[in-house]
């Protein structure tokens, strides 16, 4: 193919990539994308209250650290998007925030900027969030079309990344009528990367969980970290359906609205499997009592994705910062309550599913 030819074609691609991202954020913010029946799972699960909980309220503590950076709570900003005009803003009031509060952040999928260099001042925030732990973002099916090593150290430089995520959106990638379904032999190249990038890598589902045997393969493939992104928040299947170009799309999609595994069970799947590793749970959660919820099944952090998106849209950063100091205090009442002083003794702290043994 000619330069001129490969330079059309990547200008083509680019803008299917910056045209699917601007989709993605309209309907997050204008459709129902729900689960139908499918729940996170968290719901089936409480803590015995305490009346006497034997510690001070002011005493209860919900910092963590994770990669060496410590965070005030709890609480990731889930990745989401990059790529557009409208995105950039986003990212960037995101980490703005992010950075006030003490949070973590991952950027979205920096596939549109990787092949097309000016959209990468979308994914640019460290001017704005210097400290922040931040995580950059490439889809793992990539590595089945190209890309290796070399665009790895691209999307963590581009945005002074602590950590790559790779996620793995195998159902979102086969109702799309541009997706990229050729997920063969793909564990080994996840291995290698792992082996070879100067950071951690997370592996991440986008919306419906990571089943036990799964996340042990990744483990044993050398990631870093595990976020189970579960089921019972955000389909990525009606996404895709909203977006379809026909009916036959929308209808095979749609088939999907409860497919998955459940927030709640995916965390525990992913605890057994990596005893060692850092669990992220993200996907369908609320509140600050869904938070306590996945730390005392085995998360580490807890990821927010479509509650941050509308803050911000809405609120700019002070929309995003008055989110975040809300779920922690949700947090922190859910402790003392509990009987909780910190998130190790969160961790430890038994869930119940009934009140008779």
């Amino acid at each position: 193919m000619s330069k001129s030819k490969t330079a059309v074609a990547s200008h083509n691609d680019a803008t299917i990539h910056e045209r699917r991202k601007a989709d993605h954020i309209r309907i997050n913010l204008e459709e129902d994308v729900r689960f139908n029946k499918l729940t996170t799972g968290l719901e089936n699960y409480f803590f015995m209250h305490q009346a006497l909980p034997e510690i001070n309220l002011a005493n209860v503590n919900t910092a963590t650290s994770l990669f060496g950076k410590t965070l005030n709570t709890p609480l990731l900003i889930s990745s989401m998007t990059g790529g557009t005009a409208e995105a950039g803003l986003i990212n960037r009031i995101l980490a703005e925030a992010a950075q006030e509060v003490g949070i973590a952040m991952g950027l979205g999928s920096q596939r549109a900027a990787l092949e097309d260099d000016n959209l990468a001042h979308t994914y640019h925030v460290r001017h704005v969030a210097p400290d922040i732990l931040l995580f950059a973002n490439i889809g793992a099916v990539q590595l089945n079309y190209g890309y290796g090593l070399d665009h790895c150290h691209r999307a963590v430089e581009m945005c002074e990344a602590d950590a790559l995520i790779l996620h793995f959106n195998a159902l979102q990638e086969a109702v799309q009528p541009e997706g990229d379904g050729n997920f063969a032999n793909l564990l080994n190249k996840v291995e290698q990367i792992c082996q070879n990038l100067p950071v951690p890598v997370i592996a991440k589902e986008v919306g419906w969980g990571f089943a036990e045997e799964t996340a042990r393969q990744l483990a044993n493939a050398g990631v870093a970290a595990i976020d189970v992104a579960g089921a019972g928040g955000t389909s990525w299947s009606q996404v895709e359906m909203y977006r379809a170009p026909t009916a036959r799309h929308a209808r095979v999609a749609g088939a999907f609205i409860d497919w998955g595994i459940p927030t709640a069970v995916s965390i525990q799947y992913c605890r057994r499997a990596v005893p060692s590793l850092p669990v992220i749970a993200s996907g369908g959660i609320r509140n600050g009592i869904d938070v306590a919820k996945c730390i005392a099944l085995g998360a580490n952090l807890v990821g927010f994705a479509g509650d941050f998106l509308r803050a911000a849209d809405q609120n700019g950063v002070a929309g995003v910062v008055e989110l975040t100091e809300t779920v922690t205090d949700e947090l922190r009442v859910a402790m003392f309550c509990a009987g909780a002083e910190n998130l190790a003794t969160l961790a430890t702290t038994p869930l119940h599913t009934n009140y008779f043994p």
